[in-house]
């Protein structure tokens, strides 16, 4: 059959766009990251832990709000406008499908920057380093936005919002070390990581496809 792409080509293709895209973003997100990390003055009376505390809190509701809320805003406008208003009737445009699954997909986004967030607050020492959960904050709000506009142009261009991934990833990651060191030194905070690791290479390994499949 002449003038069709085979499937596997078609992914691929996408693929390629999708590593494009992140290869394009990780820069930009840790030049962002750094700036808010470094360049601003300490912020002061963050030395109490229920300060510190406080101050992830209000970073991690301003994370709601721009971007759980406005998705969920998103989705219900458009059934309010639209014969989606009946969940039950399958009318969907394009725009309410992307924007359901970018929902979806903040929803599960958020508990994970939320427990990062906290920890990295928990370990922090004093006003410098609570600079890091303002970036953070920053970084994984704007990498939200770059996945759901990206997602809108292609589903390769939701990849935008990658970095805000691998941060929250890399900051739960840091948090359960000083964990792990905190219980048994150098090799309990070794032990999560390597765990962790170990986990993703296994469902690296397992979720690939299988030949004659």
């Amino acid at each position: 059959m002449t003038g069709t792409t085979p499937p596997d080509a078609d992914f691929r293709t996408q693929r390629r766009a999708g590593m494009i895209a992140i290869a394009s973003a990780m820069p930009v997100a840790l030049l962002i990251w750094l700036a808010v990390a470094l360049l601003p003055p300490p912020f002061a009376g963050m030395d109490d832990l229920a300060a510190r505390m406080l101050f992830a809190l209000k970073c991690y509701c301003a994370a709601v709000l721009f971007c759980l809320v406005t998705g969920i805003e998103a989705v219900a406008h458009e059934r309010l406008s639209s014969p989606a208003f009946d969940p039950l009737a399958g009318f969907a445009t394009k725009r309410l499908q992307v924007n359901q699954r970018y929902l979806q997909n903040t929803l599960e986004q958020i508990v994970v920057f939320g427990a990062a967030l906290f920890g990295l607050a928990a370990y922090a020492t004093g006003g410098s380093d609570m600079r890091m959960v303002l970036a953070t904050t920053v970084v994984w709000v704007l990498m939200r936005f770059a996945f759901w506009i990206g997602y809108h142009y292609s589903a390769a261009m939701r990849s935008l919002g990658a970095p805000g991934v691998a941060l929250s990833l890399l900051v739960l990651l840091y948090v359960a070390a000083r964990i792990g060191y905190d219980c048994a030194g150098a090799i309990g905070a070794a032990v999560p990581v390597a765990a962790f690791l170990a986990i993703e290479v296994f469902l690296f390994r397992a979720t690939l496809p299988r030949r004659g499949a």
